[in-house]
């Protein structure tokens, strides 16, 4: 923490512009790479404006490529992309206008494909239990819940 108590806004800036090049980074993980830093809040707000001006600090971006990463690597489903989106206090707007951007055919094909995944991997022979871990599991992914049920039941038909 010495190090960076001594830092000066000019360095300040270069490591947070440093920071934000490595990966897109939305303004409270910045706000929270500041608070490591003495200086002052006004120079905070100057390093922030600087970042925001010179496109390494956007918003918009950052939830767009959140949105569709999530979606695609770890196969979140809305529900859980818009929560962890509010979590890093990104505007309703700008996570709506996220969402929109997952086709809403390659949403249901990737619903279908992992569901019938992980039921076909669930080793589970006690019926309810097996239907438990199925539901938890989308829905901890944040698949809506009525998609859900719906696959279940659709699931049980074909056993």
């Amino acid at each position: 923490m010495n190090s960076k108590s001594t830092s000066s806004v000019t360095e300040v800036i270069q490591k947070l512009e440093s920071y934000c090049s490595y990966q897109e980074r939305c303004h409270t993980e910045v706000q929270e790479k500041l608070r490591g830093y003495d200086i002052s809040i006004l120079d905070k707000e100057r390093v922030i404006v600087h970042l925001i001006d010179t496109n390494f600090l956007n918003e918009e971006r950052f939830a767009s490529l959140f949105t569709i990463s999530k979606f695609h690597q770890k196969k979140w489903g809305k529900i859980r992309i818009k929560n962890e989106l509010k979590a890093r206090r990104i505007s309703d707007f700008l996570i709506s206008k996220s969402l929109k951007e997952i086709p809403m055919e390659e949403y249901a094909t990737t619903f279908d494909s992992l569901s019938e995944k992980y039921w076909e991997t669930l080793p589970e022979r006690d019926s309810s239990k097996k239907r438990k871990k199925f539901c938890d599991f989308l829905l901890r992914k944040g698949w809506e819940s009525n998609s859900v049920y719906e696959k279940l039941k659709q699931l049980e038909k074909s056993i």
